[in-house]
């Protein structure tokens, strides 16, 4: 298990933990300067300045991703599923040209919360199969442009809507299926906030591998939490043992980045530089 404690380099800061503070250009810049060398950056925050203004402020900066959010949002009506289709296709190209090494999945719920205007469902099971069928019909893209897939798991809490893959179990069971000889081309990407309760979590984590522990994202799972979505905790002040869970992960040989990703109306309201200090500090004391 590495020794985080001396120094910062293995931090990505995903730039939803500070989204409200500035714009990605922003975001990198102050990244740079605080000698973090990688971000995940949003689809979003890329569309508000440009793809190509992206991937200069990137290269410029000289930051590496440890990953792309989002593709997926997969279960829709069948008006939708060609907008589906043409959207995570957008979001490998776009990831591909920020040189990032995955694009993550979020895969999506009920086709009503997936993609607005799609009637209304609570066919859970047939989510569950468009989610996968189209996971496999965006592989042979994504693999036509080199760009590997990272099945992220939400907590049960977000089947609903955002995603009804919930567990590390589902996520594999989904990639033996899809990619039976472990190319790599996908894998997932393991948050500990959505995953942390799973009794089966050491073990899913040794049957994963290295090839497919594509990403590793951490924060903390505060009590009580107040928002279901927006009130993630830093690391350390929270309930989630995250070096044990970091350590089944680099026992796989995982050697990547460790991607802060905080969704917090609290940590919102402070300065980036804050909030900055902050990742840095709790990622050599907490993680």
């Amino acid at each position: 298990m590495r020794d985080l404690r001396t120094d910062h380099r293995w931090l990505s800061l995903n730039t939803a933990t500070v989204r409200k503070q500035g714009s990605l250009i922003e975001i990198i810049d102050a990244c740079a300067r605080r000698g973090i060398r990688a971000i995940d950056p949003w689809r979003d925050q890329v569309a508000a300045v440009g793809l190509d203004r992206a991937v200069k402020a990137v290269r410029d900066a000289k930051l590496e991703l440890s990953g792309y959010c989002r593709g997926g949002m997969f279960p829709a009506n069948a008006a939708h599923r060609q907008q589906v289709r043409e959207d995570n296709c957008r979001a490998v190209d776009e990831a591909k040209a920020l040189g990032s090494p995955c694009l993550v999945l979020v895969v999506g719920g009920l086709p009503q919360y997936s993609r607005p205007g799609s009637a209304p469902s609570k066919d859970l099971a047939a989510a569950h199969a468009q989610a996968e069928d189209s996971i496999a019909e965006l592989l042979e893209y994504a693999r036509s442009a080199e760009m590997p897939l990272s099945i992220e798991p939400l907590h049960p809490m977000f089947a609903a809507d955002r995603a009804c893959v919930n567990s590390m179990r589902q996520a594999l069971d989904i990639c033996d299926r899809l990619d039976p000889k472990r190319s790599g081309a996908l894998g997932v990407a393991l948050d500990v906030y959505h995953v942390w309760w799973d009794f089966e979590l050491a073990a899913q984590i040794k049957r994963c591998g290295l090839k497919r522990m594509h990403a590793f994202h951490v924060c903390d799972w505060l009590v009580p939490t107040t928002d279901m979505l927006n009130d993630r905790g830093m690391m350390g002040d929270g309930v989630i043992d995250i070096p044990r869970i970091r350590s089944d992960v680099e026992a796989l040989g995982f050697s990547g980045y460790v991607e802060v990703e905080i969704f917090s109306n609290h940590w919102w309201g402070l300065s980036m530089d804050e909030v900055i200090t902050t990742c840095i500090s709790r990622m050599k004391s907490a993680v």
